[in-house]
This record gives structure tokens, sequence and C-alpha cells, in this order.
């Protein structure tokens, strides 16, 4: 896993201080403290792992003695049926667990999955599929990770990674020359300016101006074919705005270099994965 340590802890002591408050009234009245168990992490869907490194930290967070085996890693194929993890310890600890584990790696295995699915439709064509910001408050790089899993990439993590002129903000200052040439004087070297465009006209600008990434907002699919015939190699394209699995292929085929889905985040179908205690 390569998500940093401090920021999975923090999370998750988030989620738990939030999920157990100060007692779990059921196990901690019913369980017996001494008593140790050993539960079982199945698939009940088909698609790609993401998250079972965080969902383990759950229960490691609760009692360092716990002990767990993986079957499975981020970014494996499974089957429903298939084992993923085993896990020992504490019982209560198990059970206390066992709701954050599961909502971290269902939503991380589901996004992964989803990504999957749009990278395999776009196979073959060149072009990348990417997140946008349209991310949980707070689990921001779990899920852009889950996006990594699944064979996707990531767009920009955070407003201070790059310039980004949307409309509102060419509309606010003026134009699109205007904006690139303030934003250039002011940025480091390092900093890419991207500019969002909604006809040929803005897109011509765009180019001229020397914007490094233009996107390609809710153009249908013959304006995007045309947008990569006018721009010509001179910036890389980007797609984005009513893109679904089923004209995906289609979009990819224009020639753009970027496929941007919020969808793959906001609203994404969680991955059915079990625990049972043995």
């Amino acid at each position: 896993m390569t998500l940093p340590a401090f920021y999975v802890d923090d999370l998750i002591k988030a989620a738990i201080r939030e999920d157990i408050h100060y007692i779990d009234v059921t196990t901690d009245l019913l369980i017996d403290e001494n008593a140790e168990t050993t539960a079982r992490f199945v698939s009940k869907d088909e698609g790609v792992l993401a998250g079972i490194e965080v969902a383990m930290r759950v229960f490691t967070l609760l009692d360092p003695a716990v002990h767990f085996r993986l079957y499975k890693k981020d970014g494996d194929a499974v089957a429903k049926g298939d084992l993923v993890a085993e896990i020992e310890g504490k019982t209560r600890v198990l059970l206390k667990g066992e709701r954050t584990a599961l909502n971290l790696l269902q939503h991380m295995s589901g996004i992964a999955t989803a990504t999957a699915r749009c990278v395999k439709l776009v196979e073959g064509t060149g072009a990348s599929i990417v997140d946008t910001r349209k991310t949980l408050p707070g689990l921001r790089a779990l899920q852009k990770y889950a996006v990594t899993a699944g064979g996707g990439r990531n767009h920009r993590f955070n407003l201070s990674d790059a310039a980004m002129l949307k409309d509102n903000h060419i509309d606010a200052y003026g134009s699109i020359t205007a904006a690139v040439a303030a934003l250039r004087e002011k940025v480091g070297h390092m900093v890419n300016i991207e500019v969002e465009v909604r006809n040929f006209e803005e897109l011509r600008e765009a180019i001229e101006a020397g914007a490094h990434v233009i996107m390609l907002d809710n153009m249908d699919i013959p304006a995007m074919a045309e947008a990569v015939r006018i721009t010509a190699g001179r910036a890389k394209l980007e797609a984005s705005g009513n893109i679904t699995q089923e004209n995906i292929a289609a979009v990819a085929k224009t020639g753009v270099d970027i496929i941007s889905l919020g969808a793959l985040t906001h609203s994404v179908r969680c991955f059915d994965i079990s625990m049972r205690i043995e």
C-alpha cells in the first residue's frame, strides 16, 4: 500500500470514534473479554479489490495483537466466493471493527472495479481514465488510491497541484488569453495550466494562449473529434461531462488523451464483501 500511514490511521481513528463512541453496547455486554476467534473476508461480487490493507488496519489499531493473512492484494481480480483475508484476535475487537473495515473496503473496491471496467472499455485507444475532485470529504486519498488500483490515473489531488481555469474563472476574469497570461506571470515553472472550453472558438484561444491541457466540457463525440483535429497535438485534450460506460469507447476513439469521470468516486456502487466469524 502506497498511502501514507499517518493519513490512513487518522481517518480510521475518526471513523472508529464516530462508530464506537465510548462503548459497543452489544459486544461489550455480551462477549467475554478474553474470547478469541477467526473471521474470514469473502467476496460476494466480481471485480477488482482495493483497500484490504486499510481494512486490516482498522483491527490492528483497535488491538495490535490481531493477526491477519491476506490471500488477495489490492489490484487483484476477485470472483464471487473468493477468500480475500482471514483475521484472528479478540472476538470483541473483530466485532467492533467489522463495520468500519467493510465500509472502507467495499467502497474502495467499488471504485477500483468501476475504474477497471472503464479502462478495459478504452483499451487500445491511448486514452487515460482519470478521476476528479468530486470525492467525499476526508476520503480523497483513499478514493484516488482505489482508482489507481483499478488501473486508472489521478487528476490533480487538490487546488494547489495545478492551475485549472474553469468557465467561472474565465467569465470572472474576462478572457482565456488574459487569464492564462496573468497566471503564467505568477505560477512557478512546475505548475501546468489547464483551460476548460465550451466551443471551438474558446479551444483555438486556449491553444494560442499556450495551455498545457484543454478540457472539452460536455462536447458531443463529433465535436470532440473535430477538437482533436483542430488541436493537432499542440495541447493535451481532456474529455469531461456526460461520459458513460455506453459511450466511453466512442469518446476514446476520437483521439482525446484523457477521459475524466467524477462518477468513479462520487456515485460508485459498493463492492459486496462479507466478514464471517467462524
